[in-house]
């Protein structure tokens, strides 16, 4: 399912399903950017509304620092949790704006990105944030955000942008120009491929992959022309998986040069769901989530999945593991805690 949403000043019409709201799709606005991009001023920052319903509002994203767990989503809303997802705090952010993604690389080290061209930063776990970039003017959301190390990261969104940091944080560079995307598709997703390099994927199937940690990138015809909103390597050198619309998921042995199709199967035929988002967890398997609460997991590599519709049939953004094998999930209604299948467990 798609939805209609206009640019900025200027812009054209685009559609990209990415961001879930109860009703279906939140609309992403997005404009321009510029050349270069330095801090974010030091201006009375907004900080997010402290909310006892905040874990059940609508999140999009969740990670692991460490041990402990990381969410982001609505209103600038960041949760953590130290007890597997039973318990979450709401963490002091100074945004009120959607955040659409986190990455940490370390228990300390971790970044959140989201609509305004929004980039946060936080040294301790996801306890306290600081706003490194915003653009208030030019409402361009970022969509995912990778580090490297606590120095070097990229982040991606709207219309190419392609945003580089060598110094964790106190300078943003776009270094759009570095990718043949003429057309400004949008890049919806970024990760790094075990023994190869980085991989990006976004609108109209676009592909794009570097092998000297982002500072060249090559342009690839993908297989698919419809919008890609993620990207995962799997445990195996230059494996990895790209997914999006419809349930439409590939799997690439040789970082891209060819792919395979993975045919998903359903209770009542094949999922043509849209899938949002993707983990691997510990033991080398991977889960992946979308729309409908699809809920897909592998213990092959991505060469097959088992998918679990769920009952309730919310829809799902992100995804986590927990220690003793189950699943974090997030999307609509907020914070939901599954079995190892993705089949419902008992609510934080």
């Amino acid at each position: 399912m798609t939805v209609p949403y206009m640019a900025g000043t200027g812009g054209a019409a685009r559609a990209r399903p990415w961001a879930l709201a109860a009703s279906g799709l939140l609309v992403l606005s997005m404009g321009l950017w510029a050349n270069t991009i330095e801090a974010a001023s030091a201006e009375t920052p907004v900080y997010s509304t402290e909310s006892a319903k905040a874990e059940h509002s609508l999140l999009l994203d969740v990670t692991h620092a460490g041990k402990r767990l990381v969410a982001v989503g609505d209103r600038g809303h960041i949760l953590f949790s130290d007890d597997q997802g039973q318990t979450w705090t709401q963490a002091k952010v100074p945004t009120r704006q959607l955040l659409t993604a986190v990455y940490f690389v370390d228990d300390k080290q971790g970044w959140a990105v989201g609509h305004d061209a929004q980039i946060l930063a936080s040294s301790d776990g996801g306890v306290t944030w600081s706003k490194q970039f915003e653009d208030l003017k030019r409402e361009a959301p970022l969509l995912d955000v990778w580090f490297k190390d606590a120095q070097q990261g990229f982040a991606v969104g709207a219309y190419g942008a392609l945003l580089e940091t060598t110094d964790g944080g106190k300078h943003w560079t776009d270094v759009g120009e570095r990718l043949d995307n003429e057309d400004q598709f949008h890049l919806n997703g970024i990760a790094a491929i075990k023994d190869a390099g980085l991989f990006i994927v976004g609108e109209q199937g676009s592909m794009f992959r570097s092998s000297d940690d982002g500072q060249t990138w090559e342009k690839l015809e993908g297989p698919y022309q419809g919008s890609l909103f993620g990207v995962i390597g799997t445990a195996q050198p230059r494996t990895l998986l790209a997914y999006g619309l419809r349930g439409n998921l590939y799997r690439s042995a040789d970082f891209g040069d060819n792919w395979q199709q993975i045919e998903l199967k359903a209770a009542r035929g094949a999922l043509e769901f849209g899938l949002a988002s993707a983990t691997l967890l510990d033991d080398g398997s991977l889960v992946l989530v979308g729309n409908g609460g699809s809920v897909l997991r592998s213990s092959d590599d991505g060469q097959t999945f088992s998918v679990f519709n769920r009952s309730d049939r919310i829809a799902l953004t992100g995804v986590s593991g927990q220690d003793k094998g189950g699943l974090v999930l997030v999307g609509q209604g907020g914070i939901h805690l599954a079995t190892a299948q993705g089949a419902e467990g008992v609510q934080p």
